[in-house]
């Protein structure tokens, strides 16, 4: 497979996984229709995902280690770890959004507005992130160490930051969840 070919794919992919995200925040489309009861594994979802973030975070960091300690191996083992658990994320945050459940933030005063610069940093920040990331794990497989460093030094903190805030967003709106 060539270049092309891999960013056309990593483009249609990053823009279809954006668009159902999307669709998904807008209640257009939900799994259970109306009256229908949610099961209760669902609701664990948010925390699983927390969870997840953490994880990955710390995945992150010791893979940063591991890079600059020489150890290519155990770098890669921890970014595709770390790409396997964003994937799981991925699927369980698109369940639990297409389940319809829909929670606001009930905090009041500077606390508000710290919330929603942490969220929507988040959100925008994770739309960026899929084909970045995507990008250097290519360049790193293909071992264009060039061409991955220049990709990592936008990939690396944005997916930290992504992980982190996720956490951040579920243990500040978890207090509010009505279910």
């Amino acid at each position: 497979m060539n270049d092309i070919v891999v960013r056309r794919l990593i483009t249609g992919l990053s823009v279809f996984v954006f668009l159902v995200v999307l669709i998904l925040q807008s209640k257009v489309i939900t799994i259970f229709p109306a009256g229908t009861e949610v099961p209760s594994w669902v609701f664990f979802l948010p925390r699983l995902n927390a969870i997840i973030n953490g994880t990955c975070s710390i995945l992150l960091v010791i893979s940063l280690y591991q890079i600059r300690n020489k150890n290519i191996q155990t770098h890669k083992v921890l970014n595709l770890t770390t790409f396997v658990l964003s994937s799981l994320f991925l699927v369980s945050y698109i369940i639990f959004h297409a389940t319809g459940i829909k929670t606001t933030y009930g905090g009041e005063g500077m606390i508000r507005y710290v919330y929603y610069f942490i969220l929507i940093t988040h959100i925008i920040l994770a739309a960026v992130v899929l084909p970045l990331v995507l990008l250097s794990f290519y360049s790193g497989l293909m071992m264009n160490v060039e061409r991955h460093r220049k990709l990592v030094r936008w990939s690396f903190p944005v997916w930290l930051y992504v992980t982190v805030t996720g956490v951040i967003v579920y243990i500040m709106i978890s207090p509010f969840y009505t279910f």
